[in-house]
């Protein structure tokens, strides 16, 4: 009710004809309007700049993780398939949202269909709840390849990973699925202004002049159900990681095998603990200004794909050295282009 008494407020505040049309009652508003991020529209602009920054990164690191993992057979295993899934659910995430956001604060483009803002509502949480069951089979592959490393080759073979990623995927799309028809039915008589950059569900269900407590509870059952499953299987899968590595017998061989973790709890960790924090002020920060809720929504999407292809480039010895290996080809051929006569005659010898 806070955020809707807002959204009225801020309507007297719109052009006559905008502030006109959402005043009217409906109750299958043709389209939302999505306000940016409400208390900084003055600021849109200069919070676009790391925003895009963020996007651009996202995009050239896991469009270089698929190619490196593509064009490497010695990458070809389990645990950069699963690598690949994610990489590829971070580009879907962050495009789903930041096109439109850009488009906010470039050029005032706040208008958005119903239909396409219950399909951003979908793929927002699809691909959250897949990204969260991606974390869930890495830590599965990293406790069979630490604990029982002689059975990782036959346990996990590529139709078992398959397998495991049409589970996640289905997974995802099912439980979404339910959020668009329950948004769809509630009648929107009040208003059809959302203060946030994306169709967020809890920021769109709250402008339903109904009582929306089947998507609420839905909502929380869901997060409680997806999120609880997938951390306490992923924290049983640790511990025993972790008591399988205190058993190796030199410090040495505890800082290799370690190793081969790290990267997955670094992004486990910056997808989970931003997650949570938004989650845990969003329900019970009532005193948190809307603008930090809005802001750190947006950080919370953008930030984990930004930085889990810099996360396993760095961490991952594999990930990296290719990674250098192909800059230094690119370097090379860049700084010591074959002559004419060079290119001939190699052409001519393989003729």
């Amino acid at each position: 009710m806070q955020e809707t008494t807002l959204c009225l407020s801020v309507g007297h505040h719109l052009p006559y004809s905008m502030s006109d049309s959402n005043t009217t009652d409906f109750t299958n508003p043709s389209t939302f309007i999505l306000l940016g991020i409400p208390g900084l529209e003055a600021a849109h602009i200069w919070i676009s700049i790391p925003f895009c920054a963020m996007y651009t990164i996202a995009v050239l690191g896991n469009f270089t993780i698929l190619f490196i993992v593509k064009m490497d057979p010695s990458l070809h295993a389990p645990m950069y398939y699963f690598l690949c899934m994610l990489a590829v659910t971070d580009l879907v995430l962050s495009t789903s949202i930041l096109p439109k956001t850009l488009g906010i604060f470039w050029f005032n483009s706040s208008e958005i269909d119903f239909s396409a803002c219950l399909t951003q509502m979908y793929f927002i949480h699809c691909f959250s709840t897949m990204e969260s069951g991606i974390f869930l089979a890495m830590a599965f592959d990293r406790y069979v390849a630490i604990c029982d490393p002689l059975r990782h080759s036959t346990t996990l073979t590529n139709p078992v990973v398959a397998k495991i990623g049409l589970a996640v995927v289905l997974r995802g799309g099912m439980l979404v699925l339910p959020h668009p028809f329950l948004v769809r039915q509630w009648p929107y008589c009040r208003t059809n202004i959302i203060p946030h950059t994306y169709c967020e569900h809890i920021a769109v269900v709250k402008l339903a002049c109904a009582d929306i407590r089947i998507s609420s509870y839905y909502s929380l059952s869901v997060a409680f159900f997806v999120t609880g499953v997938d951390v306490f299987f992923i924290a049983m899968s640790y511990t025993q990681i972790l008591r399988a590595i205190f058993c190796l017998p030199t410090k040495d061989a505890r800082l290799k095998t370690f190793g081969t973790c790290s990267s997955h709890l670094c992004v486990i960790l910056t997808f989970y603990i931003p997650g949570l924090f938004s989650f845990i002020t969003h329900r019970f920060g009532h005193n948190v200004p809307l603008h930090f809720h809005v802001l750190f929504a947006n950080v919370y999407l953008l930030v984990p794909p930004m930085l889990n292809p810099i996360i396993y480039g760095v961490r991952t010895k594999q990930i990296r050295d290719r990674l250098l290996q192909s800059w230094l080809v690119t370097w090379c051929r860049a700084l010591f282009p074959e002559s004419r006569t060079e290119q001939s005659k190699r052409h001519s010898t393989l003729s």
